[in-house]
């Protein structure tokens, strides 16, 4: 969406009388972009889905809490991972055992919706084994290309934090290679 496009939808959200037709268009343009935030976070399609349905219920509650400076993609990501990382703490899996990341791969290429080869299943492995706000920051950067400036809004941190946790978090992946070669 461009920004004049933003601007328009923006002001439909803000009207009462073309609020859910403009939310529904909101659903519809950033779902998917949503849901592989997401999905990179939690890793399972249907908890995902989920996430993703509480990520669109909590923002279509707070909808009148939106300021218009920011934009809707930001403010969309960040609940999006925030409800991502409750998610994740809810079912007690911020931290992942040597164990269960073994399993990861093999989960990931048995499940109907992951569509990528070994190497693709053995990166996520790599990338579960990350501190949550290292792995984010690294799917961020590394699948959405998102600049830090725009990360720092979503996550409400300084750029200089957010680097110094991606390139840890590269480091951190390349080991784990190294040592699965």
């Amino acid at each position: 969406m461009n920004s004049r496009e933003e601007k328009e939808m923006t002001e439909r959200l803000a009207d009462h009388s073309t609020r859910r037709r403009a939310f529904e268009q909101v659903v519809g343009e950033y779902g998917q972009q949503l849901y592989w935030h997401i999905r990179r976070i939690v890793l399972d399609h249907d908890d995902a889905n989920d996430v993703l349905q509480n990520t669109f219920i909590k923002a279509w509650s707070n909808i009148d809490s939106f300021r218009s400076d920011a934009r809707l993609i930001t403010w969309l990501t960040r609940i999006a991972i925030n409800e991502a990382l409750d998610f994740k703490r809810r079912k007690r899996l911020e931290t992942v055992s040597a164990d269960e990341t073994e399993g990861i791969a093999n989960h990931l290429m048995a499940d109907e919706y992951f569509d990528g080869d070994e190497t693709q299943a053995l990166l996520q492995q790599a990338i579960a084994t990350l501190p949550d706000v290292q792995r984010t920051v690294f799917n961020l950067r590394y699948f959405n290309e998102m600049k830090y400036s725009e990360m720092s809004q979503i996550l409400q941190t300084s750029e200089g934090s957010l680097k110094a946790s991606y390139h840890i978090a590269v480091g951190k992946i390349a080991e784990f290679f190294r040592q699965h070669d």
